[in-house]
């Protein structure tokens, strides 16, 4: 890339002036430093018209990142986002970026290098002439640019100056590069490094400026912590040091925090905390004699920020104790009132892990001794990395110091007058005790009385009364002692304050209470016992109170109707007590209260258990009558179904006999009527002419026609023999006298027989057309079942159905009735092969929810008055459910007709 000068022509004038006018809008109308370089890089390309334009920002460590780039349609590769090594620019080559603010211009095809310093390097005062001087670039240069895909370049350097102060020295740093890339040979003009200078001399400003800004907002971002924080520390009556740490370690990104405060001894943590050794684990990390004495080095107003706490020697017995949290940093902010040591906060910060997108690979432990000839992105991953406490950080971490100091201060001084204040105060109350204990004491007794009076329930009155004399007293245990008669007694309630062992049904040793002594409680006597071991007792009570832990104790009987019936107790068992006069009438009063309630509850308890003796007695007799009910429905039932069965089959049995010498005789009429009719051909074959007489007699009975017909009627009466044996033989399957037992048998065979009865009904009549039977029976072997009951089951169902067609055909007459009267057979297996499913549905009127919940209750029935008994569905329920321990259920809706459904689990049989 060469120079050229070139002082003629307005038009690159103007452009020059754009291009700055438009960059200077950019600076003012944007504090963003970002937006600024982006629009930079982007007006600096399309003015130069190179292939690319870019800000190279320098880091901390020498190396850098291209921060802003502009590239004209991907003629060469993007670098923005990648980090270079420092080893890319040498040092010398820095310095004079820094010291003579030399721009280079590089052209890699006659492999020179122009250099044009700004100010002299001997003076350091600025050039009148910019002046190029040419030699010849090291060929690592060269390689360095031809990986790089370029052919000409132009660096200028951006340095930035920061704040000084008055009698200072400027101290100027290289804050970054400036750089222009072509592809192409390029001549760059002494107009356009002009040009380009000064646009970055406009950069420079805009970097002050982004500082300015980022300074001022940092120092109203600490503003605004120091104003919540001084909120939360200045709240009265007390100063809120948990919430203030907790927003401290926010502001800080910090993942816990400490306040230690030294006249108290009293820690506020936050988040993640050190743990201590197992052999000092009683103590705190401030309490520790290495901390202590690494904090007496600290002087007021210091402030120690450790970026790695690992790497520091005074804190290397203490290390241990962060090993098990992720604690990296540590900020140690101690807490002084003029020279006075009163705390110290302690601000936790973690590791954390980054990546850096280099451009080519790059071993940060080695020295880049060949030009690099990839830069292809490589991701170099930092794990653990130790962060640094910013100047501003610390600055605030000295902010709040100061405010805290001060809180803490104050909260001590106000501690100490409430202390003042809590003196006088218990002085006035010591001599208004006795009066308010008085009343409370009245108080109490009409407590208890309402709360006696507010239930009949024993146990809930007893609960309360222990309750309340427990807070009246503030006493650790009070109970009820209920005795039992010879046996004894047992505590029936407690209540305890904090965690004393439960004596809830615990009984007492008969021998540690004699006779004399329940006499005594009788009688009226209370035992106040105000120190269980010096208290004159027997041995064998003294040991049963002391295994229950109790120190001292307070005994008053409560007495009903002239007998012993318990003892209210109370016990105090973390120290001995002086039980006094007031507390005693107390607890004598409630003893008399809890006497007067445990009578009304007993009454109420005996007229209770007496209602449910009754109620229980009303169920009995009323599961009786339903049990009566049933079995009475049963019986008729049977009896109706037996008797139909025995006339069934005696009329079989009378039909039958006939029925079987006709139908066996018919065969032999057959035969014989066959031999005269052979016996009458051969006479009229020998006697062709046969005498008047005859000619006659066959004239008037019609021989042709009789030998024609006779063999047809004989057909006929066979067919309607075996007609009547079929019948016959399904009234017999029918009644099933013969199979009473529980047996395989054909349930389609059943089914069929009982239409076969109810196929008079089935046929058109003046009420009901003919009604339509539509069967899908499943390929099933015989199920074992009681035969005789499952054909009433099926008699029962049909029955009704051909009732419902009937009812609906009358209901609808007259109007035209799109359907005709159908029933529906179905059986099937369920998929588990276990049960089988019976389904007959008709398409008749349908009934309502109360009706279908009732269908199978005895004696409920929807027809006319001695049309129905109300008890086919009913037995037909038990049948198939107690019975068979199968289900039936119902489905109906009003116009869309009823379907039962049929369960009984199978057994099948080859």
């Amino acid at each position: 890339m060469g120079f050229t000068y070139n002082s003629n022509g307005l038009q690159p004038t103007l452009n020059q002036e754009n291009l700055l006018h438009r960059i200077t809008n950019q600076i003012r109308r944007s504090l963003e430093l970002q937006e600024i370089l982006a629009a930079t890089v982007a007006e600096v390309r399309s003015f130069l018209a190179t292939d690319r334009v870019m800000v190279y920002r320098f880091d901390a460590d020498g190396s850098g990142e291209v921060i802003a780039e502009s590239i004209h349609e991907q003629r060469l590769p993007s670098l923005l986002g990648l980090h270079f090594p420092a080893d890319d620019i040498p040092q010398q080559a820095r310095d004079l970026f820094i010291s003579t603010r030399q721009r280079s211009i590089v052209d890699v095809a006659s492999r020179k290098i122009g250099l044009s310093p700004l100010k002299s390097q001997e003076t350091g005062e600025y050039l009148q002439n910019e002046n190029i001087y040419y030699r010849q670039i090291d060929p690592c240069h060269i390689q360095y640019l031809t990986a790089m895909g370029v052919q000409s370049s132009l660096v200028v350097p951006i340095l930035h100056q920061e704040p000084v102060r008055q009698g200072e020295s400027v101290k100027r740093q290289l804050w970054g590069l400036l750089v222009s890339h072509h592809s192409q040979p390029r001549t760059i003009l002494k107009r356009e490094l002009k040009i380009v200078q000064q646009v970055a001399d406009q950069v420079m400003i805009a970097i002050a400026q982004s500082n300015l800004l980022t300074e001022a907002r940092t120092q109203q971002k600490q503003e605004a912590t120091i104003n919540r924080v001084t909120t939360l520390l200045h709240k009265l009556p007390t100063i809120q040091l948990q919430d203030a740490l907790e927003e401290v370690v926010t502001a800080f990104n910090g993942i816990g925090g400490r306040i230690y405060i030294n006249h108290s001894g009293k820690t506020y943590t936050s988040g993640e905390q050190p743990q201590l050794p197992s052999d000092v684990e009683n103590i705190t990390i401030e309490k520790h004699p290495v901390w202590r004495n690494w904090i007496a080095e600290f002087q007021p107003g210091h402030t120690w920020a450790i970026t790695d706490l690992y790497k520091e020697q005074r804190l290397g017995v203490l290390a241990t104790a962060f090993q098990s949290t992720q604690i990296r940093g540590l900020l140690v902010i101690p807490l002084h009132d003029r020279q006075n040591f009163i705390g110290v906060i302690s601000i936790f910060r973690p590791a954390y892990d980054s990546e850096i997108l280099w451009a080519g690979r790059h071993d940060p432990n080695q020295r880049q001794r060949l030009p690099r000839f990839s830069f292809k992105l490589w991701r170099e991953q930092r794990k653990g990395q130790a962060r640094q406490w910013k100047p501003e950080e610390i600055s605030l971490g000295k902010a709040l110091s100061y405010h805290f100091s001060m809180a803490i201060h104050q909260q001590q001084m106000y501690e100490q007058v409430q202390a003042l204040n809590t003196n006088l105060e218990s002085r006035v109350e010591e001599q208004t005790a006795e009066l308010k204990k008085s009343l409370l004491l009245t108080k109490a007794i009409k407590q208890v009385t309402e709360q006696i009076r507010s239930t009949l329930d024993l146990k809930a009155t007893l609960q309360a009364i222990v309750q309340e004399v427990r807070l009246l007293l503030n006493a650790d245990r009070v109970l009820i002692y209920q005795l039992m008669g010879e046996s004894g007694g047992e505590v029936t309630v407690e209540d305890i304050n904090g965690e004393w062992p439960s004596v809830l049904g615990m009984n007492a040793p008969l021998e540690c209470f004699p006779d004399e002594i329940s006499r005594l409680y009788f009688r009226g006597r209370v035992r106040a016992v105000n120190n269980v071991s010096t208290e004159t007792l027997s041995d064998c009570n003294r040991e049963f109170l002391q295994n229950i832990q109790v120190q001292a104790n307070l005994i008053v009987p409560i007495n009903i109707s002239e007998q012993l019936w318990g003892l209210l107790i109370a016990h105090q068992c973390h120290a001995p007590r002086n039980w006094q006069d007031a507390e005693i009438d107390l607890l004598q009063q409630v003893a008399d209260q809890a006497a007067i309630a445990i009578q009304q509850a007993q009454l109420y308890e005996q007229s209770c258990i007496a209602e449910t003796q009754a109620k229980a007695k009303a169920a009995q007799l009323e599961q009786a009558l339903s049990e009566l009910r049933d079995t009475q429905a049963k019986l008729i039932q049977t009896e109706k179904m037996s008797s139909l069965g025995q006339l069934v089959a005696g009329v079989a049995h009378e039909i039958n006999n006939p029925v079987n010498f006709i139908y066996g005789n018919l065969s032999h009429a057959n035969d014989y009527i066959q031999q005269l009719l052979e016996l009458l051909n051969l006479y009229k074959l020998h006697y062709p002419q046969p005498d008047e007489q005859i000619n006659s007699l066959i004239q008037v009975i019609d021989l042709e026609f009789l030998i024609e017909d006779l063999p047809k009627t004989i057909s006929s009466m066979q067919i309607g023999t075996d007609r009547i044996r079929s019948i016959v033989l399904s009234l017999r399957n029918f009644s099933r006298l013969d199979e009473a037992e529980n047996k395989p048998v054909d349930l389609h065979e059943g089914i069929e027989n009982t239409l076969l009865i109810l196929q008079h009904r089935l046929k058109a009549n003046a009420n009901l057309t003919g009604v339509e039977i539509i069967k899908n029976y499943a390929d099933l072997t015989r199920i074992e079942c009681f035969a005789g009951q499952m054909n009433q089951v099926f008699m029962n169902i049909l029955s009704n159905a051909i009732d419902a067609l009937e009812q609906s055909r009358i209901m609808n007459k007259g109007e035209n009735c799109p359907s005709k009267p159908t029933i529906w057979i179905s059986t099937q297996i369920s998929t588990d092969q276990s049960r089988f499913l019976i389904r007959i549905a008709d398409n008749g009127l349908g009934m309502n929810e109360n009706i279908k919940k009732r269908i199978f209750d005895p004696f409920f029935t929807t027809k006319s008055v001695g049309k129905g008994t109300g008890l086919g569905l009913a037995i037909s329920y038990q049948i198939i459910v107690e019975k068979h321990g199968g289900s039936m259920d119902c489905i109906s809706e009003i116009g869309k007709g009823t379907e039962i459904l049929i369960e009984i689990p199978m057994k099948r049989f080859s």
